[in-house]
């Protein structure tokens, strides 16, 4: 059921905020964050028109990032920021006004509930869920800069390991736009472990109108960044999730050393 007449203000006393964070004082240079770690909808937003088939589906959440986020940074000891709302509600790594920023369709499912938002709800989504995720992980970078602590940012992310009926080969992929610093000797560590098909930019690509989160936190700050894609089938369960928590944590710290 969708309310159409929702408030201008989104989330009611009883709802948790955006983001959780764990190990605030963890003494690791990496800042690990999950954009879309969660599938949770704003009860005033109901089920946006959706199945709750749907809401479990690639399409509402990165599934088995928040797991591998928050092993990778209790192996490292690291600050670690997971935004629990839905991508549907508002996409957390794109830009505000971007198209897919509230995505009228995901794939080939319509979102009903996203249809003509009003400017006031959008402003709402934006105010509530998206402003204070990001406002976590840029004070977090100020406290850092201002501690003269180092900070080397990780994106964690998975993808479906099926898009628009294509199957996709790659276990996981390393995305970077400008500055390749992490990515380009975590991509050979990665490709060296085992018998992984890693992807360089696949399955996807960081642009400057693309993803948010490492643009505006990693690259704008020329702070070393990469962002992380796992095939979402690996890291269904926590048995995957561990393991590749585990072997992140065990990479990064080579894949950093010569900076």
């Amino acid at each position: 059921m969708i309310d159409s007449n929702a408030p201008a203000r989104l989330l009611d006393d009883g709802e948790p905020p955006s983001f959780e964070v764990e190990r605030r004082d963890g003494a690791s240079p990496f800042v690990i964050i999950c954009d879309h770690a969660g599938r949770r909808l704003p009860g005033a937003l109901g089920s946006l028109g959706l199945s709750p088939e749907d809401l479990d589906r690639h399409i509402a959440w990165d599934i088995g990032a928040r797991g591998v986020a928050l092993g990778l940074a209790a192996e490292l000891d690291a600050f670690v920021v997971c935004q629990r709302y839905s991508r549907l509600v508002i996409d957390c790594n794109r830009e505000l006004g971007h198209p897919d920023s509230i995505a009228a369709s995901s794939e080939r499912t319509p979102i009903p509930g996203n249809q003509q938002i009003a400017p006031a709800q959008a402003a709402a989504r934006a105010r509530e869920i998206f402003e204070p995720y990001h406002e976590q992980i840029r004070g977090e970078l100020d406290r850092r800069q201002a501690a003269h602590r180092p900070a080397i940012l990780i994106a964690v992310h998975s993808f479906t390991p099926v898009f628009l009926e294509v199957a996709r080969p790659w276990d996981a992929g390393v995305l970077f736009n400008r500055d390749a610093r992490i990515a380009e000797p975590l991509l050979r560590l990665l490709r060296a472990d085992g018998d992984l098909v890693v992807g360089c930019n696949e399955p996807y690509a960081v642009t400057d109108t693309s993803d948010y989160s490492v643009n505006h936190h990693g690259a704008a700050r020329e702070l070393p960044h990469v962002e992380i894609e796992i095939r979402q089938d690996l890291i269904a369960g926590e048995t995957g999730q561990l393991a590749w928590a585990r072997r992140l944590a065990r990479l990064l710290p080579l894949a950093a050393a010569g900076l």
